[in-house]
């Protein structure tokens, strides 16, 4: 059993079935998965960075799988794969995609639960078999060997094949049911949504989205789909007009996955940004009547998270950072 992460979730587990009495190599694969993916971030980020380049915000505009051709739903599987190898660093396969731990696997997505296209090639070995939905924000990752009595009879004109229903319960989960970093736009009130995109200009755009979407983590998928702008992350930045300074007017801090930010979020009890993302929130002067309240000592005073009572005031500058 994995040690549970909050930031992950309870549902991010490894199968107490998969053991080295089932199948050696596949435990010899999942360990070495873990090994580089200990709870499971770098696979999370991966799959919400793939589905980022598919809807391709910055130049489309688009935030929805709905709005996607499909033909682009069809390329997903191959570009979930493609990113996974370069994120792990996995072999090429000797007859399967990749080559871990010494082992052939073969690798399939699908949007819809269930739904992994096996080919027949695939008999005889191991797959990952891998599921991300941005409606439900979870996503899994599991093993399986493949093998004739798990498979549907019938069989499509390429001749692949899905696991049945029935036998799904064989597939080893790494991570089943894990939060998906957030397709934040997709999950908006529609009215608050179109407040945001509504407006004429990218800057705009942005600076309005942390206005309103406070306390929640935003990351560059988002970003770079208001702003439609090539230098979209350049629309935060500490300068005239930009997110930050215009923000920071009305008390709002936008802060990134930097340690001396995260460092303020985790003080203050929000939402801790992680790598590529961002989350913004209000602060006020602290006073006599926040009492106990988490403090942050930001130039040269103390400031504490506001609330609906507190009066909007000028906020302080974020300390400098480097990337870490």
């Amino acid at each position: 059993m994995l040690p549970f992460d909050e930031d992950l979730g309870a549902a991010a587990y490894i199968s107490a079935s998969a053991s080295s009495a089932v199948d050696p190599e596949l435990v010899k694969v999942r360990d070495q998965i873990l090994s580089l993916d200990p709870f499971g971030h770098r696979f999370a980020r991966t799959l919400r960075e793939t589905i980022d380049q598919l809807l391709n915000g910055e130049v489309t505009g688009r935030y929805d799988w709905k709005t996607l051709f499909k033909t682009e739903k069809t390329h997903a599987g191959t570009l979930v794969e493609i990113n996974l190898q370069r994120e792990f660093g996995f072999g090429d396969g000797v007859e399967m995609d990749y080559r871990i731990a010494g082992v052939d696997v073969d690798c399939k997505f699908s949007q819809t639960f269930g739904s992994w296209m096996i080919p027949p090639e695939a008999l005889g070995h191991l797959c990952l078999v891998v599921w991300a939905d941005d409606y439900q924000t979870l996503w899994s990752a599991g093993l399986v060997r493949i093998l004739p009595e798990l498979l549907n009879e019938g069989n499509n004109r390429d001749r692949k094949i899905t696991i049945s229903a029935r036998n799904r319960q064989r597939i080893h989960w790494i991570w089943h049911r894990a939060p998906l970093p957030e397709n934040v736009l997709l999950h908006l009130p529609p009215e608050t949504r179109s407040a945001i995109l509504s407006l004429p200009s990218g800057q705009r755009r942005v600076n309005e989205l942390f206005r309103r979407v406070q306390q929640r983590r935003i990351g560059r998928g988002v970003v770079r789909t208001v702003a439609q702008q090539y230098d979209y992350m350049a629309r935060i930045r500490e300068a005239k007009g930009r997110a930050r300074t215009v923000l920071r007017e009305e008390g709002i801090l936008v802060v990134g996955h930097y340690e001396k930010h995260q460092e303020i979020a985790r003080t203050l009890g929000v939402p801790v940004p992680r790598s590529g993302e961002l989350v913004s929130f209000r602060v006020v002067g602290a006073k006599a009547r926040h009492g106990a309240a988490p403090r942050v000592v930001l130039d040269c005073r103390e400031w504490v998270l506001a609330d609906d009572n507190d009066p909007q005031e000028p906020g302080p500058l974020l300390p400098r950072h480097t990337a870490g």
